[in-house]
């Protein structure tokens, strides 16, 4: 009986002491917080995160927005810390149209933190008007700064500037943002596309750097697909077929390349796609021409002896006649099957 009573004694007093330990903890941190808030901000320390390739603010910009010339008590430096009021500020430096988000806290050394997460575009967007804007890689637009100009690609003709958009110019915004995304993630495509067109039946082409021709993109569907389609035809098409051979290729189509040749002059084609020289491939009429029929021999004289008939010689057919030109003939690259024995 006295060893149980011992054990609820030690129990209790175990469980006092470690009451009295947190409750000196507590009393520390009340103290600790309210030494910290008679103190005062000694500073500012600005962090911006995001592409500083593409940055469209800086710690000037940063600053100027906490000490506003509208509100000179905004400025948190030498005010007292329990009179500063973070989400006032926090809700300040989001204002900015080019800053997604913020967070703002007093370390230890009473200095006033800033992180600032920045807007990054993915591409610049110059509507029917004239006028334009940045896509960010939410597909929110950014306004055009005046002092800074991103290097990102180009889209044009964009046919409103409405904020509010109709669904056939809804479905193309979200068409321009993906394809955005994709070129600017792809690092061999993020340096080659510099613009793309919008076409008026709201589709898409572009230019590359590499090569003088035009790429018809079509649709903004299966983007990966059709991109990866290109390099394909780049490498083991164009090298064979020359760079300068076609003015336009054509990938909206699934799973071929479909080339217009700059000159109309027939070349021969590589060996792992299609042209419009090769007889499977079909052609307009006017690209055809009928050879001139040959014209009919003169039988050969025949040999002194009698008992062997006589040997005529093969005719020597005309050469047919040079094709009209017509329009400028196409190639067609059909994606090579991989998975052929």
């Amino acid at each position: 009986m006295q060893s149980k009573t011992k054990i609820a004694f030690k129990r209790i007093g175990i469980a006092l002491l470690w009451s009295g330990v947190l409750i000196g903890f507590m009393v520390l941190l009340v103290a600790a917080v309210r030494e910290k808030d008679h103190t005062k901000c000694k500073g500012l320390k600005i962090t911006l995160k995001g592409d500083d390739r593409n940055a469209f603010i800086d710690e000037k910009d940063i600053k100027a927005l906490i000490n506003n010339s509208k509100d000179r008590k905004q400025n948190p430096v030498g005010m007292l810390i329990s009179d500063i009021n973070i989400g006032n500020l926090e809700r300040i430096v989001e204002r900015d149209p080019w800053v997604r988000s913020a967070e703002l806290f007093i370390d230890n050394n009473e200095v006033l933190n800033i992180e600032v997460v920045q807007r990054d575009p993915l591409a610049r967007v110059f509507t029917f008007s004239g006028n334009s804007f940045y896509l960010d890689e939410q597909g929110e637009r950014i306004p055009v700064s005046d002092r800074f100009s991103a290097r990102v690609p180009v889209f044009t003709g964009f046919p409103t500037d409405a904020m509010q958009l109709k669904k056939e110019d809804s479905l193309l915004y979200t068409q321009m943002g993906e394809m955005a995304r994709f070129i600017a993630t792809d690092t061999f495509w993020n340096a080659q596309v510099e613009q793309v067109i919008i076409t008026g039946d709201r589709k898409f082409e572009f230019i590359p750097k590499l090569g003088d021709h035009v790429v018809v993109f079509g649709e903004g569907t299966d983007i990966a697909a059709k991109f990866n389609k290109l390099l394909v035809f780049y490498r083991e098409g164009l090298n064979k077929a020359g760079w300068n051979t076609y003015s336009r290729l054509n990938i909206a189509y699934h799973e071929e390349v479909i080339g217009t040749r700059r000159d109309g002059k027939s070349a021969p084609p590589p060996p792992m796609y299609k042209d419009s020289t090769v007889a499977d491939v079909a052609m307009d009429d006017d690209d055809h021409s009928t050879p001139a029929p040959a014209t009919t021999p003169k039988p050969a004289a025949a040999k002194p002896k009698a008992d062997k008939p006589a040997a005529t010689k093969k005719p020597a057919a005309r050469k047919p006649e040079k094709k009209a030109e017509g329009p400028k003939p196409k190639a067609v690259y059909n994606k090579p099957n991989r998975n052929r024995n």
